[in-house]
């Protein structure tokens, strides 16, 4: 993982993710809130993404707020979400041990190896509102929302494992 503790100049955004799940596994949806520096919000994304189990969901929120903010030029990011198991198993104080997790952990790496800087925090639920309420409304609307059908992430061959 890049190094945590230097922020470099360039473009930094603070991105909220969140992934739910109706049941475990079941139908799924992403929230993710993308702010620049100065606060703003500058994406917002609400995906159903088929069904998928809760931490599967949370991977691949990160996954998508990850590749967004690159999109968006972002050289530093800052992640913050409600999955404590997530946050650990990228920092490294938690194995991964569920074998369909694996692939979407290296994915979320390799995407972070691509910034400066990033940072990963866990933060209580009710700080990440937002995103919740985006990975909900997916899975609530899923019939509504508009989706490509793909969940846009990269192979386990493009991350490198």
């Amino acid at each position: 993982m890049p190094d945590l503790s230097m922020k470099p100049p360039g473009e930094y955004f603070t991105i909220y993710v969140d992934g739910a799940s109706q049941g475990n596994p079941g139908p799924a949806g992403v929230g993710v809130v993308i702010k620049d520096a100065s606060g703003m919000t500058r994406r917002e994304i609400c995906r159903y993404i088929g069904e998928t189990t809760n931490n599967q969901a949370e991977y691949k929120a990160i996954i998508w707020g990850l590749r967004e903010a690159a999109s968006l030029g972002a050289n530093q990011v800052e992640v913050k979400m409600d999955s404590e198991l997530v946050v650990k198993q990228l920092h490294g104080s938690y194995k991964v041990r569920n074998a369909s997790l694996r692939p979407l952990f290296c994915q979320a790496t390799q995407l972070l190896k691509g910034f400066n800087s990033a940072t990963l925090e866990h933060i209580p639920r009710q700080q990440n509102a937002a995103a919740d309420a985006l990975a909900k409304r997916a899975v609530r609307e899923r019939g509504k929302i508009e989706s490509s059908g793909t969940t846009g992430l990269p192979s386990l061959s493009e991350c490198g494992c």
